[in-house]
């Protein structure tokens, strides 16, 4: 019972729904979302106030502007997508704090919210703490 217990508070730990994204993102100024996509993903569609990082580009160096206070947030585009895991993992290795949007955009838009880019779609937008 104590492993099974272990293993969901480390879940909710390391991962959060749009739902809890979307209400942190309304009274939390520490968060950075991360869209770990490739570029284009981005410019076609993306959560509002995500930062642009694909996962291939993470290094130090490409980092090193980052706040290491702040804790991100990674997501892709959902169940067939791991550039979210991709991400969070080589941010966490770099020594940031890291959690993952369990389904992706896809699973944001679902839920009723927001997107920008040049294929956005229409939702529950937003009242940043930002």
């Amino acid at each position: 019972m104590k492993e099974q217990i272990k293993y969901y508070e480390s879940k909710l730990t390391y991962e959060m729904d749009p739902s809890d994204l979307f209400a942190s993102l309304e009274t939390d100024t520490n968060l950075v979302v991360v869209d770990a996509r490739q570029a284009f993903g981005y410019e076609k569609e993306h959560i509002p106030t995500a930062i642009n990082l694909p996962h291939r580009e993470i290094t130090p160096e490409s980092t090193q502007d980052l706040d290491t206070s702040k804790t991100y947030v990674c997501y892709c585009d959902g169940i067939g997508c791991n550039a979210s895991t991709k991400g969070a993992l080589k941010l966490a290795k770099l020594g940031f704090s890291v959690r993952e949007l369990i389904g992706g955009i896809e699973w944001w838009k679902f839920d009723g919210y927001a997107t920008e880019g040049s294929m956005a779609t229409q939702g529950a937008a937003i009242q940043c703490a930002c």
